[in-house]
């Protein structure tokens, strides 16, 4: 039987088939029993064993015997569809089961295994006996939904079982650490808040009829339960466990870790230890765990600190380190055996290939051979189609009942006899045929489709429209009723109607009234589906038939008489066509095999509208006063494709056992039947589901490939060959080719038969005698590591961890996605409302000891959402593709998710082994024999560059300065915008001449300082600024510039201030009277020590006086100026600039941008410190050009002011940083029209230089381009530049010379060190783009970092570099003392070993492209590819977080922003959610995917913050070790952080 299909297809007439085809019927008897469950009253399960009890009390015994105890303990467990209630004899009783997932369950069981009915026979003489009817269930995601009384999966066995495996863990306490969430996301909203499921509570005392007696039965009797397959105790269970829910409590020593028990797992297949074992042997593991801020203040508390606990409700040290230490703990000691050796071929890293287990079962028995039912037999009076028995009864015995409806009750509701289902059906074909359209162009024509839309408690009316349909010779489609235009899968219903050109709709009319419409009464148009005409049946709205009039019954044939709809795994919906001659033939079998006579009723309590409900009718109940006797239990096995498959055919017989098997887990899993104990936890118990259908042919088939017949002892998918099955997937004629026209062969090649079998979708064998056995169905089937699970076992192991405290039992979803190249398993339950986050946890965890004890196969997550909310089918089922899809989308919102990739994941690549290192020589030789050229360029040559530069004959730039204030006194050389972009202050040479003068007179007497002191310059960005620097140049002191503290923020902002002045050992700080106040405040006092600043001089006020004389320096190598920066891993580092240095800088860039004093140039930019220093105070000086400043912050208020001014000053060329390109991209994407229309033209501009001291941002490049090329700005105009502490700017585009290039590298080969190119759009593909030209007199080479050794044309080394304007050492260094002075003055070790070099920290290759520079040269490209120190080592490769970020960022629209970085080995991902917190369960799963699949990575941790947590730089680059303190200070106050097993 398989689980789920009762919601698939609306009504196939067939409720009337049983009967309609037998003798005439015999006189009525009276009614005896019938149950049903409504949608109305979705009745508890105590409810719904006292109306049982009360129903068919009467025939049972009392007190029970056992063995009746054991019977219908079972019918209970299995099918929970009632027994119904026997009316007028050769009636068909179709209960009323509006929504109750009773057909589900009735129809459902683990995996397809056999369901069990009651037929309960009167006291008919043994020859009459009706036999049983099966029902069954196809569809893959209804197969475990439904509703309150969801008892399929529950066996008492199965849950000792369970519980016995997880009680052999109970003493280990596991250290697990529980997820931390903030406390919005904890607080559950009341419980008056939920609609609880349509699940029942599952309580303890859901005694059977019986009352108390738990007995389950002996194998003798054979009535098995449900789960009897996982239910044997866990004796003796050789596995373990991947995950428990406690946790140690923080300050513990090393608790019993979860690794423990895994070390004696003995698994198959699984997983090297995670990457965190790698390199712990090198690298001790010692976690810090501060105890407080370094500074007075104690690290606020955030989040739910106080509110950690474990699963098991212990305390927990809610530090972020010291859950990472228990991760960390439970992650390292292996748990499997270890990878197996993986050849690395050069460039490919290869996943590990799961090797095949030398000791997996494999199957041994003969080939199977075809199994052929028994004849059908002839019947002389046999009507020769559906509609003319149909004719028969209705004119012979008009007053026989066919059909009765029942309440909820018991009670009839309304009767429908043959003479009234013939006279309403030839109505309803009438008036299809002539009554829609017009005479001449009538809607609807013989053979065209319309859909049956009948609500679940309508089956007369129902059944009325289905065989109005067959009269009328238009096919009939049954559909469940929309209920609202979002209905999960309607789209795909909507497409299947579509495409099968339905546009007439009948309905009843309580149905049409209860459709949603709109304001106007129109019936909206469903989402997907075809414009539709609706048409209700019901008879006083039809026209009646004139009497001439007559239906043309003809003998059934191969037209199509009705289509099924099916739902496939991946939530498609194909129509499955079934002809007049299947239909005929197919009732003919099913009278045949069970045995069908006059006298008899039917109960059903199954979907009439598909599958077994529609084809029999029908469970097939009599009653008898002596007790259920358990061989009127028959199961049956059906699909939407091959109808039925097989059914067990009653017996009289009560010491015959049906068929029974215990099978093996682990021997299934590699489709290898293998008989094993009962004792064995890991069994599975099936019984047979009959025997093949009469005039069929069945065989079993490999699931995979070719059609090839399976040996005697392997599963494999069932086929079955005979008239009565679906004969195609409408309008799909490939599909149709591979599963109704299959033609199995045998191991030599040679068909089996010359007809074609149906691939039944059902997995199983053919057992002794010709019993059918089914195990699991195609759509349930995982494929993990090469082993197969079904979805069905892993709810029921699932469902059993518990008594139903934390997940409803029936609202679980089991499906696989595929990560890495194999399948995973995710399981999705909802959570009831009560249940604590601790209980939650600690069910999850032991959710995955279990499956990995009993299945052995990790789970790699494991989500709970809230009650209710996963995605329904019509008839309440869990809708399994729609959740899997909203799981991969990341709009699930679970409340609580476990993910295990460590556990799980085991086809990584081999960690890398590093070989010795080949020497430096051989290297070179190596280039020179391979004809490869030594990586090397150079910008122009400074001393053959002819040009009239007046500057260039001043050694300072004091004396530039000194020589235009004399020569060109007025010309501007400074221009400052406010945010309004009006002029808020200028300086002309002549002005800034006269103030640098005053300020040098004032640090002279007032600040009373000698030529060579320190002074710390402390502006907002502006002219001051400037000012103060030459005014420190013509006393002869050395500035430092040090952005201002913000005066929001100087908690955080001023400490930093404080260690640049104090660590620039400043004698003095220049500053404006805002400030100077705001360093003097209360605020400041609390942040640092006020009293240890050096003394403030206040530039506001001035005196009036000029210096006696003008400091000029002795010596060109003298300092000019300090240049303090804090990297992005958090260092402070200052370098020395002598005035040679930046007279040579100056000139550098003066040629590369081609710098005039006519020239006009835009810098938005920060001005502290690298090239953004450089040209804000130095180039105008120098080069005379007038530069419009404009500060990054004034765009905050208005992000169009620098385009604006761009467009205003016609400037041909600008600089920016990247959070100025950003703001405008992410500011300004939605007004381009509206600045076109202010007059904004970019067309002018000749170069926009993005300055950065990283990779290139291509992304942000482009899109900056794109947004505004219809504002005339050209694409070629955007380019970056590449600066460093070494040296502020190697690279920069400047006016001349080719395009900067872009290449595109093997992601993977660069984590080996290596480049490979590759074309565009080619998978793993990076794109890198060319850093701009080499500045003229800067000479740069490819070194290899540890061996120092040059290195070949694109091949990825240290760029190091030579220049006039290098920096001339490190101030100081804080916080890391051992960086050597080698970054300054390296050789080469071998080959030119006389240059010396500085080394940038940067990897990036040279590549000589074909384009030619502006002196003739081919043009050498520089790719930055990213920095050394911020470089992962993981699994012994280099990964450069902004690869993995860029990953992350695109795996959900609401991460805005994302940062990595490792803390004992473990990779943490930290991702800014842009969105409600209830989405932020859904990036766990996403982040972790992305990674695993683009990088081949675990990720340990993932933390989701809020938007702006991720500490940016003013050069836009992220501080990831900053953010790394801060988390494991717990001072992010994160929203969710998940702790991945």
């Amino acid at each position: 039987m398989i689980p789920g299909s009762w919601d698939r297809v609306p009504h196939r007439a067939p409720c009337s088939v049983g009967s309609l085809l037998l003798p005439l019927p015999l006189p009525a008897a009276p009614p005896t029993c019938a149950l049903s469950l409504s949608l109305s009253c979705d009745i508890t399960q105590k409810g719904y064993e006292k109306k049982r009890s009360k129903l068919i009390g009467a025939y049972l015994p009392q007190p029970p015997t056992a063995n009746g105890a054991a019977v219908v303990r079972c019918r209970l467990q299995h099918s929970e569809g009632a027994p119904g209630r026997a009316l007028h004899s050769g009636n068909i009783g179709v209960c009323d089961i509006r929504e109750a997932a009773v057909r589900e369950r009735a129809a459902s069981t683990a995996g397809n295994r056999p369901l069990f009915y009651f037929r309960v026979d009167q006291a008919l003489p043994p020859e009459r006996r009706a036999p049983v009817t099966p029902a069954s269930s196809t569809r893959y995601h209804r197969r475990r939904s439904s509703g309150s009384r969801d008892e399929r999966y529950r066996s008492d066995v199965h849950t000792e079982a369970v519980q016995a495996a997880l009680a052999k863990h109970k003493e280990r306490k596991m250290a697990v650490p529980m997820p931390s969430k903030r406390r919005s996301l904890v607080v559950q909203t009341s419980m008056d808040a939920y609609t609880p499921p349509d699940t029942s509570s599952g309580s303890e005392d859901e005694g059977s009829v019986q009352g108390d007696s738990q007995g389950t039965p002996t194998s003798s009797q054979g009535s098995i339960n449900m789960e009897h397959w996982i239910s044997q105790a866990i004796h003796g269970s050789t596995t373990s466990t991947t995950s428990s829910s406690s946790t140690q409590s923080g300050g513990s020593g090393a608790a019993h870790r979860l690794a423990d028990v895994m070390a004696q797992t003995h698994i198959e297949n699984h997983s090297a230890p995670p990457d965190v074992t790698t390199y712990t042997s090198e690298h001790p593991i010692q976690v810090e765990r501060p105890q407080g801020s370094t500074t007075s203040r104690t690290a606020p508390k955030y989040g739910n600190a106080e509110l950690m606990e474990t699963g098991d409700g212990v305390p927990v040290s809610s530090r972020v380190s010291a859950k990472i230490q228990q991760l960390v703990n439970t992650l390292k000691r292996p748990k499997r055996p270890p990878l197996r050796e993986v050849f690395v071929d050069d460039f490919e890293e290869l996943l590990e290939v799961q090797q095949p287990d030398p000791n997996q079962p494999k199957p041994e028995g003969a080939q199977m051979l075809a199994m052929r039912g028994e004849q059908l037999g002839v019947v002389t009076n046999w009507p020769p189609s559906l509609e003319a028995a149909l004719q028969r009864w209705g004119t012979i015995s008009p007053k026989a009942p066919c059909l009765t409806t029942m309440d909820t009750n018991g009670k009839p509701l309304y009767i429908l006899t043959y003479g009234k289902l013939w006279t309403r059906s030839m109505k309803v074909a009438y008036n299809i045929l002539h009554k829609l359209g017009t005479k001449q162009e009538p809607m609807v024509r013989p053979g065209d489709r319309v859909a049956l839309v009948f609500p679940n408690n309508d089956p007369a009316a129902s059944m009325v429209a289905f065989y109005g349909c067959l009269l009328a010779e238009v096919v009939p489609v049954p559909i469940e009723v929309p209920l609202t235009r979002k209905d999960a899968g309607s789209q795909q219903i909507g497409f299947l109607l579509g495409s099968c050109g339905v546009t007439v709709a009948l309905t009843s009319d309580a149905c049409h009234k209860g459709l949603p419409k709109s304001p106007t009464g129109e019936i909206p148009q469903f989402k997907g589906w075809p414009k539709l005409l609706w048409f209700v049946t019901e008879s006083k709205h039809l026209s009646k038939p004139p009497r001439d009039w007559f239906p043309h019954i003809k003998d059934a044939n191969n037209d199509t008489a009705y289509i099924e709809y099916k739902t496939c795994k991946d939530g498609s919906v194909l129509g499955v066509t079934v002809t007049r001659i299947a239909l005929l033939t197919h009732c003919q079998a099913l009278t045949q095999a069970c045995g069908y006579t006059e006298a008899e009723t039917i109960v059903n309590v199954l979907d009439f509208k598909k599958d077994v409900g529609l084809w029999h009718g029908i469970l097939t109940v009599s009653a008898t006063p002596k007790g259920l006797r358990q061989e009127v239990i028959c199961p049956c096995a059906s699909s939407p494709e091959a109808l039925t498959v097989a059914i067990r055919r009653p017996t009289d017989d009560s010491n015959q056992p049906p068929g029974r098997g215990v099978l093996s887990m682990h021997g299934l899993t590699y489709g290898v039947i293998r008989v094993d104990s009962e004792e064995k936890l890991s069994v599975l118990t099936v019984q047979d589901v009959g025997l093949v259908m009469p005039g069929a042919i069945m065989c079993s088939v490999k699931p995979d490939g070719v059609p090839q017949l399976c040996r005697t002892d392997e599963i494999g998918e069932l086929c079955v060959c005979a008239i009565a099955t679906g004969t195609s997937y409408y309008g799909l004629s490939g599909m149709t080719k591979n599963t109704f026209e299959v033609f199995p062969v045998t191991s030599s090649g040679a068909p089996v038969s010359e007809y074609p079998f149906v691939r039944t979708g059902l997995l199983g064998f053919v057992g002794p005698g010709g019993l059918v056995f089914v195990v699991g169905k195609m759509d349930g089937l995982m494929v993990v590591s090469g082993r197969r699970h079904n979805a069905d076992d892993i709810v029921a192991t699932a469902l059993a961890v518990e008594p139903m405290k934390f997940v409803y039992r029936g609202r679980i979803a089991v499906f696989s996605v595929t990560v890495l190249h194999d399948e995973r398993i995710v399981i999705v339950a909802e959570q009831r409302p009560d249940s604590t986050e601790e209980d939650s946890f600690q069910w999850m965890s032991r959710v995955l000891q279990a499956i990995d004890s009993i299945h052995q196969v990790g789970v790699y997550c494991l989500a709970l959402v809230p009650a209710n909310t996963l995605p329904k089918t019509p008839l309440g089922g869990i809708h399994l593709s729609e959740t899997k899809q909203l799981f991969l989308e990341g709009s699930l919102h679970p409340c609580n998710v476990l993910m295990c990739p460590h556990t799980c994941v085991t086809n990584l690549p081999k960690p890398r082994q590093k070989q010795p290192e080949i020497g430096p020589a051989s290297v070179m030789v190596g280039n020179l024999v391979s004809g490869k050229r030594i990586a090397q360029a150079s910008g122009r040559d400074l001393g053959q560059i002819e040009d009239n530069d007046q500057a260039r004959k001043f050694l300072f730039l004091s004396e530039v300065l000194q020589w235009r204030a004399q020569t060109t006194p007025d010309h501007v050389l400074y221009t400052l915008l406010n945010c309004r972009g009006t002029i808020a202050s200028s300086l002309t040479c002549v002005q800034l001449h006269k103030r640098a003068e005053k300020i040098a007179v004032m640090l002279m007497e007032r600040g009373h300082l000698q030529d060579g002191d320190h002074v710390a310059l402390v502006y907002p960005p502006g002219i001051d600024l400037i000012a103060a620097f030459y005014g420190c140049l013509y006393a002869g002191c050395v500035p430092i510039t040090v952005r201002p503290p913000h005066p929001q923020n100087i908690a955080t902002t001023l400490p930093t201030v404080k260690m640049i002045v104090e660590v620039s050992r400043s004698a003095c700080l220049m500053t404006t009277q805002l400030i100077c106040k705001l360093l003097r405040s209360r605020e400041a006092a609390a942040a640092v020590d006020v009293r240890a600043w050096p003394p403030i001089l206040d530039t506001d006020d001035l005196p009036k006086k000029r210096p006696a004389q003008i400091y000029k320096p002795s010596n060109p190598d003298t300092l000019a100026y300090l240049d303090f920066s804090v990297s992005t891993t958090g260092m402070l580092a200052g370098v020395k600039m002598s005035h040679a240095a930046t007279s040579a800088f100056c000139r550098s860039i003066k040629l590369q941008c081609e710098l005039y004093p006519s020239r006009e140039v835009a810098i938005c930019l920060d001005p502290y410190c690298g090239l953004g220093f450089v040209l804000w105070c130095l180039c105008s000086v120098y080069s005379g050009h007038q530069s419009i400043l404009i500060p990054p912050s004034e765009l905050e208020t208005n992000p169009a002011l620098w385009l604006l001014a761009v467009s205003q000053y016609k400037v041909r060329d600008t600089f920016c940083s990247y959070s100025v390109m950003e703001l405008c991209t992410k500011g300004l994407g939605s007004q381009t029209e509206s600045l076109k229309a202010r007059g904004l033209d970019l067309s002018r501009v000749r170069t926009c230089v993005v300055v950065a001291e990283e990779r290139p941002r291509i992304a942000l490049t482009q899109s900056f381009s794109k947004l505004f090329k219809d504002l005339g700005l050209h694409p070629r105009a955007v380019s970056t530049s590449f600066g460093c502490r070494v040296n502020l700017a190697i690279c920069l585009q400047g006016t001349s010379g080719p395009d900067p290039t872009t290449v595109y590298v093997d992601m993977r080969a660069l984590r080996h060190d290596r480049v490979r190119l590759v074309e565009r759009g080619s998978p793993h593909s990076l794109p890198l783009m060319e850093s701009g030209k080499i500045l003229p007199g800067v000479r740069i080479i490819i070194a290899n970092p540890e061996t120092k050794g040059p290195l070949g044309d694109s091949h990825l080394g240290e760029i190091w570099v030579h220049s006039a304007h290098n920096a001339s050492g490190y101030f100081t260094i804080y916080g890391d003392e051992s960086l050597q002075s080698d970054h300054f003055n390296s050789r080469l070790s071998f080959g030119d070993t006389q240059t010396v070099w500085a080394r940038t920290g940067y990897l990036g290759f040279l590549r000589r492209t074909e384009l030619t520079d502006a002196n003739g040269e081919r043009h050498d490209a520089l790719y930055v590819v990213g920095a050394l120190d911020e470089a992962m080592e993981l699994r012994g490769m280099r990964y450069h977080p902004i690869d993995i970020e860029t990953s992350v960022i695109r795996a959900h629209k609401s991460v805005t922003e994302c940062a990595v970085f490792t803390w004992t080995n473990l990779l943490v991902v930290v991702v800014e959610l842009d969105g409600s917190e209830q989405e932020a369960l859904d990036l766990v799963p996403l982040v972790t995917n992305v990674v695993l699949e683009e990088h081949y990575l675990v990720v340990g941790v993932v933390v989701v913050v809020d938007i702006g947590v991720i500490p940016i730089n003013s050069r836009g680059e992220k501080q990831r070790m900053h953010l790394r303190d801060g988390f494991l200070a717990d001072q992010l106050d994160p929203i969710y952080v998940a702790y991945n097993m």
